[in-house]
């Protein structure tokens, strides 16, 4: 159908198949998220009972078995995302790991922590897979100049899973015990996946929903960025640089600051509720309510930080490397300082102290403006393979924040022992946005294509085409 630039723009700005799409990667995420977290609030409500009461070293282990898995399968995600298709590694991943929440509280009745772990460690193999494979589809979804705005919603989804689990649980757990936590978790995951297969596509060519005037507004917009996604789901044996990526200075920023980030938010996500429990001395019920509390402020924060983004965009003398670093700089810095300051609140002073960490951990959102989408930034062809790379190494921090913070806090209730692990995320943060502001970058870098110089001819052809198609 022929069409021409008017409508063709205003077709492009509304509502369309693009945005449901990641209206359902929201909603995966969401559930992933909530089944990923309810083990940091159920423990507290667990360890009440002498079976589960448990030292602060096998917590921590526990805590962080989830990790110990999720790190393995990043890299072969984003292998496999592009193989098979982003809908399939997604869809599996949940599936399983749906079931396995289900089950947990079974296994940890049969076989204490010690299956408690390992079941945990099979939930973070199935949930590996879920970064890798989301790059890979918003990188054949979305047009490069709705990155920031539309996978800024899609990532929310996150947020929003921690906020319903943490905020919930609490309540679930004194009403109906701890084991309705990880059931109601893992059904709300079995009937995402339901939804999922129904609707979702890892592709505007693989979606029998989507209208041509849309599917044309995503090739022409690709085509400009020389990033051609038609090409490349034909084109399954490009070679991949995995020598150029790490001799990439822009990439190994990226892995840097990735990892400070997950340092500082996994951390804190863990250990809220044993803070909040053991220094300010909440009960369950409010626990579970004051843990969710930042993650509302992150949330708010987040739709804050796109709107700005939006506005920045609209000032042409502003690069798009600028936006990145500041966006990072605000998600990173400002957490840092406001960690150093909530090491020194004292315990009389809960309040202050609530109000610190909802700040800490809301205004951490602007990263997701920042290095979260610049894997997309520095190579569409590979997103998802420079997301599991980084997202694997960043990871690692996931298993030894918590583990380390076992070791640091002997005493939980002792204020200056977790005044330390304060301090040290505070450290990360610097040292990772640091190192970003210095070498990140959000061009296409020459690894993204081996044969670039077809590439580009490829992408002037497919420019043309839309062009004259529109």
């Amino acid at each position: 159908m022929m069409l021409n630039n008017r409508r063709f723009e205003h077709e492009g700005s509304g509502f369309g198949e693009r945005h449901k799409q990641m209206f359902l990667l929201f909603c995966g995420l969401m559930v992933a998220f909530a089944m990923r977290v309810n083990l940091s609030v159920a423990i507290v409500a667990m360890t009440e009972f002498p079976e589960y009461n448990w030292s602060e070293q096998t917590k921590s282990l526990v805590l962080s078995s989830f990790f110990w898995g999720y790190v393995f399968t990043q890299v072969p995600a984003g292998l496999l995302a592009r193989k098979f298709g982003p809908k399939i590694t997604i869809g599996i991943g949940l599936s399983i790991c749906s079931l396995l929440n289900v089950l947990t509280p079974l296994c940890a009745r049969l076989g204490g922590w010690q299956w408690l772990c390992a079941v945990r460690l099979l939930e973070g193999l199935c949930q590996g897979v879920l970064y890798p494979s989301y790059h890979t589809l918003i990188s054949a979804w979305v047009q490069p100049l709705e990155r920031a705005s539309l996978g800024t919603y899609a990532y929310v989804g996150a947020t929003f899973g921690t906020i319903i689990m943490l905020a919930t649980s609490g309540l679930l757990a004194a009403v109906a015990g701890w084991p309705s936590i990880f059931y109601i978790s893992g059904g709300a995951g079995c009937l995402w996946v339901v939804a999922y297969f129904m609707r979702g596509a890892s592709s505007p060519q693989d979606s029998s929903c989507i209208s041509e005037a849309e599917r044309a507004l995503i090739e022409l917009a690709q085509a400009k960025e020389l990033a051609i996604k038609s090409e490349q789901a034909q084109d399954k044996q490009l070679p991949t640089p995995w020598l150029s990526f790490f001799a990439s200075p822009a990439f190994l920023a990226l892995i840097a600051t990735h990892s400070a980030s997950t340092w500082g938010f996994w951390t804190l996500l863990t250990q809220i509720p044993s803070y909040m429990k053991n220094v300010l001395d909440k009960d369950i019920k409010a626990n579970a309510l004051l843990s969710s509390l930042p993650y509302v402020v992150m949330l708010i924060l987040s739709l804050v930080f796109v709107w700005m983004s939006k506005l920045l965009q609209r000032q042409k003398s502003l690069s798009v490397v600028f936006s990145r670093k500041l966006f990072n700089t605000i998600g990173q810095w400002v957490p840092m300082c406001l960690l150093v300051a909530l090491g020194y609140v004292p315990k009389d002073k809960e309040t202050l102290a609530v109000i610190l960490l909802c700040l800490t951990v809301g205004i951490s959102a602007a990263a997701q403006l920042g290095f979260v989408i610049n894997h997309i930034d520095l190579s569409p062809n590979f997103a998802g393979i420079l997301m599991g790379i980084s997202n694997g190494i960043a990871n690692v921090m996931s298993i030894v924040g918590p583990l380390l913070v076992g070791f640091i806090v002997t005493n939980k209730h002792d204020a200056n022992q977790w005044r330390l692990v304060f301090f040290i995320a505070a450290g990360f943060y610097f040292v990772g946005n640091g190192l970003f502001v210095i070498f990140g970058r959000a061009s296409i870098q020459p690894w993204n294509d081996a044969s670039s110089k077809r590439q580009r001819q490829l992408g002037s052809q497919v420019y043309m085409e839309c062009t004259e198609k529109c």
